[in-house]
């Protein structure tokens, strides 16, 4: 956590370093440009992906299939363009390496093991409060009472025990 508050934190600042080197390597024109150029394609990429992820998740549930691999890629291209959109040269290297096909492959596996990790960790805290629960079955424990009957018209007439 501390690593992710640190690069949050850096970030910003290498970006600026980065901008403020490419301009002054290419002069400030073409670096503004280039930083307009990135953000138009990083709307463009958003309003594509979007619509592209809605057919093929719209596709896919019409064959009965679960669109989980399309909103998976769906959303790394949203990431993608995203980091396009955001000024700077850092973002934009990152925002094309989430939007080439055989990376973002690799990415969106990454991602989906992990939270399949997550998930069966998750589950299996869920099942250790489940048996630590007071309700479980335990020696000794306190059984409810059931008591068992019919109804008939509206009527409830206990069964003997016997």
């Amino acid at each position: 956590m501390r690593a992710f508050l640190l690069l949050l934190l850096l970030f910003p600042v290498l970006e600026l370093f980065v901008l403020v080197k490419v301009g002054m390597s290419i002069g400030f024109l073409p670096t503004f440009l280039l930083v307009v150029a990135g953000s138009m394609l990083g709307i463009f990429v958003v309003r594509v992906a979007g619509l592209a992820t809605a057919i093929s998740a719209r596709a896919s549930l019409a064959r009965g299939e679960l669109p989980a691999q399309q909103m998976m890629d769906g959303l790394m291209m949203t990431v993608g363009g995203g980091l396009l959109v955001l000024p700077g040269f850092i973002s934009d290297v990152l925002g094309l390496i989430c939007l080439m096909p055989f990376t973002r492959r690799v990415l969106v596996s990454k991602v989906r093991q992990r939270a399949e990790a997550a998930a069966s960790r998750q589950r299996a805290f869920a099942d250790d409060l489940r048996s630590a629960s007071p309700g479980a079955a335990r020696p000794g424990a306190r059984q409810p009472e059931v008591i068992e009957g019919e109804v008939i018209e509206g009527e409830f007439e206990p069964v003997d025990k016997k």
